[in-house]
C-alpha cells in the first residue's frame, strides 16, 4: 500500500513538472507564436527581428532577470503616474480646461498601463 502512495505521488510529480513552464520558456513560446504570424503575413522584417530576440533570450534570459525587469518597469510606471499628477495640479492651478482634460485623460492612460503591468504573473 505504502508503495503504491509513494509511486503515484512520483507520477503526480513528474506529470506536474512535465507541464510547467518556466518565464523564460513562456517568453520563447510568444516569440516563436510572434514568428508564426509575421510568417504568415510575410512580413520578412519582423520576422528577422523577432529571430534575433529569441536568439537573444535563448541566450541570456532568466527568471529572475524577468521578474526584476517587471518590477523595474512598475517602478517606472509608477513615476509617470506621479509626473502626470504634478501635470494635472499645474494645469488646475493655471485654470486652463483644456489642458486639465488633456492632463487627466493622460493620467488615466497611464493608471490603466500600471494596472495592466501589475496583473501580468511574473
Amino acid at each position: 500500500m505504502k508503495y503504491r502512495i509513494a509511486l503515484t505521488i512520483a507520477l503526480l510529480s513528474l506529470t506536474a513538472g512535465a507541464s510547467a513552464t518556466t518565464l523564460c520558456q513562456e517568453k520563447e513560446q510568444d516569440i516563436q507564436r510572434e514568428i508564426s504570424y509575421a510568417e504568415k503575413h510575410n512580413n520578412q522584417n519582423r520576422i528577422n527581428g523577432l529571430k534575433k530576440a529569441l536568439s537573444e533570450v535563448k541566450a541570456n534570459c532568466s527568471d529572475s532577470k524577468l521578474r526584476a525587469d517587471h518590477q523595474k518597469k512598475i517602478a517606472e510606471q509608477k513615476e509617470e503616474i506621479a509626473e502626470r499628477q504634478r501635470d494635472l495640479h499645474e494645469a488646475k492651478q493655471k485654470g486652463d480646461a483644456d489642458k486639465i482634460s488633456k492632463r487627466e485623460h493622460k493620467l488615466a492612460e497611464s493608471q490603466h498601463e500600471l494596472k495592466e503591468l501589475e496583473s501580468r504573473q511574473y
